[in-house]
């Protein structure tokens, strides 16, 4: 799908028309009950404080689809005036076809953006230096292990140091209780979370730190990105992570809501959202005592160091073609408040990107995130550039070819590779 919509983004939008509502009504794209009930008071707010009408567009709920009508919607000139993206992969692609209303000097005059985490501002920066998402929310990704189940068996729940001593522990957990040790997700089927939830991880701690060179460039020959596969080859081929759910549709289901409740895979890549919206209150198979039995780890770099990976979780944006731009920025701010940010993490379980947020009573009573909220101030993240979608989906491609078991480290690595340079040109990748 990026290949197809990514690489001819600017062309199509050359012949956008904007075909929108009045400007006393703003249109607001939405998906997922969970999103759109942690908005309804934020859309209450802004009607009542701007004197507008918003109007709510229902969106299809999996990510995968709901960026791909959003992106038909964009190139069509008829897509809402405020939008959230489920990936910040996208982002870069999406201000380079010019979707993107900028609106750097709105959010630094904003009086609530001055507390916001610094990981959240450099992560909301552009490659061309300007601001176009307000970042309202983090996803802080670690490394979540049934300590339960690690303790029963006379397993260490340290912190592993290497990449090493992690995989020694996914042996030791499949060797003394027959379950999976780690996973990392993978293949095509998982979509842009092959990258978002597992790729990067390893990335940050590897020879490789960023993918991303001086002059924009993908940096995707390194030896790292190399280790990176050999770390996915490693557990597929030890069988220490389940690989036929990986294959089929909705990846996730299988290992992370059954097979982890279960004790059945030890050790998995999570964000936040796990301890509500995965394994506990929100969730439909929940883990009893959910903080007690689901411990965390950083994750390990390849010779040492620990990572906190902070991502933008569904940055808003503004959409430059809507009828009002300044009216949809001014609602956009009201989106950034602490009240807003409260309200998703309670509902879906990520990390406001304000510092005010911990003293909220209201994010005081999710005893789940508040550790988590605190350590955001450590987070490490990927310097974005346009063509992320694309290496998202070749990192899709390479895993999948390993889970196949097709192809080995150095093979996965020429399918990522290839990939890019076919989708953006030979000029792109160093």
């Amino acid at each position: 799908m990026k290949k197809t919509v990514f690489g001819g983004l600017c062309a199509i939008l050359l012949g956008c028309t904007s075909t929108f509502v009045q400007a006393e009504t703003l249109r607001l794209a939405n998906h997922g009950q969970a999103g759109i009930d942690a908005m309804k008071s934020t859309v209450e707010r802004i009607e009542k404080k701007l004197g507008v009408t918003i109007e709510v567009v229902e969106y299809p709920a999996p990510d995968k689809d709901y960026l791909s009508k959003l992106l038909t919607e964009l190139g069509a000139g008829n897509a809402p005036d405020l939008f959230s993206m489920p990936s910040t992969a996208a982002v870069a692609d999406m201000v380079e076809a010019g979707y993107l209303a900028p609106i750097t000097s709105e959010i630094n005059a904003w009086e609530g953006y001055k507390n916001f985490y610094d990981v959240a501002k450099k992560l909301a920066v552009s490659p061309d230096g300007e601001t176009y998402v307000m970042p309202y929310m983090l996803g802080i990704q670690e490394i979540y292990y049934r300590k339960d189940v690690l303790e029963k068996a006379g397993i260490s729940t340290e912190q592993p140091k290497t990449w090493d001593d992690l995989l020694a522990r996914a042996e030791e957990i499949k060797t003394k209780t027959g379950a999976y040790g780690l996973l990392f997700p993978a293949g095509v089927s998982w979509g842009s979370g092959a990258f978002d939830e597992g790729f990067q991880h390893l990335i940050v701690g590897s020879k490789t730190p960023q993918i991303v060179t001086e002059d924009g460039k993908l940096d995707l020959n390194g030896e790292g990105v190399r280790d990176v596969f050999d770390v996915y080859k490693t557990l597929i081929d030890k069988d220490l992570m389940p690989v036929q759910p990986l294959l089929g549709p909705e990846p996730w289901v299988i290992p992370k809501y059954e097979q982890f409740p279960a004790g059945k895979l030890v050790a998995t890549t999570c964000g936040s959202w796990c301890y509500i919206f995965d394994w506990g209150r929100e969730s439909k198979n929940p883990i009893p005592d959910v903080t007690k039995v689901v411990g965390t780890w950083t994750v390990p770099g390849q010779t040492g160091g620990q990572f906190v990976l902070a991502n933008l979780a569904a940055p808003w944006a503004v959409n430059a073609k809507s009828a009002n731009v300044e009216l949809a920025k001014k609602a956009l701010l009201e989106i950034g408040s602490v009240e807003t940010q409260v309200s998703y993490a309670a509902r879906i379980g990520n990390i406001p990107s304000s510092k005010d947020a911990a003293g909220d009573p209201e994010f005081q009573k999710l005893t789940e995130l508040v550790p988590i909220h605190a350590a955001a101030e450590n987070g490490t993240f990927l310097k974005q550039a346009a063509g992320f979608g694309t290496v998202a989906e070749g990192v899709a491609r390479a895993t999948d070819a390993l889970l196949r078991k097709e192809v080995d480290a150095a093979g996965a690595q020429k399918i990522l590779v290839d990939y890019v340079k076919e989708t953006l040109g030979d000029d792109m990748v160093k």
